[in-house]
């Protein structure tokens, strides 16, 4: 690991400020960017750490409504505290990694990096969420752009993420054993205007939402409408772990499993 200077802001003017020093990064929970240093592919010469931002933590919402949550709120704290207002939410949150993970990895970390085997993408692109950042709000459809790929601006820094809350929602996955990635995971939330379907691990351009099921589902919200539809596999990750067909095939699945729980 390179030598790096250590900064952390008590405010989010702060935080943009020293984001603004060349060489700059902002550091969440660490859990993508600390390996990267350590195995020194990033090399930055300021880490802007952004956890000491009262402001950037914790779940707040009205039932039935929607629910917010802060940047800086770990994934042990969204899977106790957003369990009152949107369970599915919860419950993917209860199930990122392990333990450690849990109590270190935050929700704007993840969704700033990106990664396209992470859970957050699914509920955040399924949900119609949007994204708040230090300069403005961003819809969830404009948001995810490819593999690590994002909107964000360069000095922008997640500050919430706000979530309508559905009707009915679940989040299923198929784990990687080794790393608790999502192999492939989906994510289905039923609204008042419709079904949205959301694919994440499953696809070498990142999150993705499946159109052909979401028009299925919104017209019969039941595993069974999902009988005559295939997956394309043209653009799905192949690996040692799947194929790009059983990837596919897992995006059918798992889709029915949600649904069913949902």
């Amino acid at each position: 690991m390179h030598n790096f200077d250590f900064v952390k802001p008590a405010s989010l003017d702060e935080a943009v400020k020293a984001l603004s020093a060349e060489g700059a990064q902002a550091l969440s929970g660490g859990q993508t960017l600390m390996p990267t240093m350590k195995q020194r592919l990033a090399a930055p010469d300021v880490l802007v750490s952004l956890t000491g931002i009262a402001a950037l933590k914790g779940v707040s919402g009205r039932a039935g409504a929607s629910v917010t949550v802060g940047a800086a709120t770990p994934h042990a704290v969204v899977a106790a505290e957003a369990r009152a207002f949107y369970p599915a939410l919860a419950a993917l949150a209860g199930g990122i990694g392990d333990p450690a993970v849990r109590n270190r990895g935050t929700i704007g970390g993840s969704l700033a990096n990106n990664d396209p085997a992470a859970c957050y993408p699914a509920a955040v692109l399924a949900s119609g969420a949007t994204i708040t950042t230090s300069r403005r709000d961003i819809a969830a459809d404009d948001y995810f752009q490819g593999l690590f790929s994002t909107a964000l601006e360069e000095g922008e820094i997640i500050t919430g993420v706000t979530f309508p809350i559905p009707q009915k929602a679940a989040y299923v996955k198929f784990n990687q054993p080794a790393s608790r990635f999502a192999l492939t995971g989906v994510f289905v939330a039923k609204y008042a205007d419709g079904v949205r379907v959301a694919v994440t691990g499953a696809s070498n351009n990142g999150v993705f939402r499946w159109s052909d099921a979401e028009a299925a589902l919104s017209a019969d919200f039941s595993a069974g409408a999902l009988a005559g539809l295939t997956v394309d596999d043209s653009e799905m990750i192949a690996d040692l772990h799947g194929s790009a067909a059983y990837r596919a095939n897992l995006v059918k699945v798992l889709t029915g499993r949600a649904v069913a729980a949902a």
